[in-house]
């Protein structure tokens, strides 16, 4: 469970992020669906990224023994940020082809 669970926070952190830049930006959305996969998907690769930076590696990789609260919140950060920018980057190409 230990291992499971941060990536799940991932994922809702990401979705949310996705859905919350759709609805604040009417024009970068790519509806409820392509939202949350975007957003789901952009959470863990932003999380990801978020732990090569040496500044931010220890606070979304947490102790390494048991849950680390602090860790978890900054996963969920990460990835509520990576999910946002993921979405947003994936509308822009999505309405630059389009046209």
């Amino acid at each position: 469970m230990e291992a499971i669970l941060p990536i799940i926070i991932q994922l809702i952190a990401g979705a949310v992020g996705g859905n919350g830049l759709a609805a604040a930006a009417k024009n970068l959305s790519l509806g409820t669906t392509g939202n949350t996969i975007a957003g789901a998907v952009g959470g863990v690769g932003g999380t990801w990224l978020a732990g090569l930076i040496p500044g931010l590696a220890g606070l979304v990789a947490g102790s390494g023994t048991g849950i680390d609260a602090t860790a978890l919140v900054g996963q969920g950060v990460s990835g509520l940020v990576g999910g946002g920018v993921l979405t947003a980057v994936a509308a822009l190409i999505k309405n630059a082809v389009a046209k």
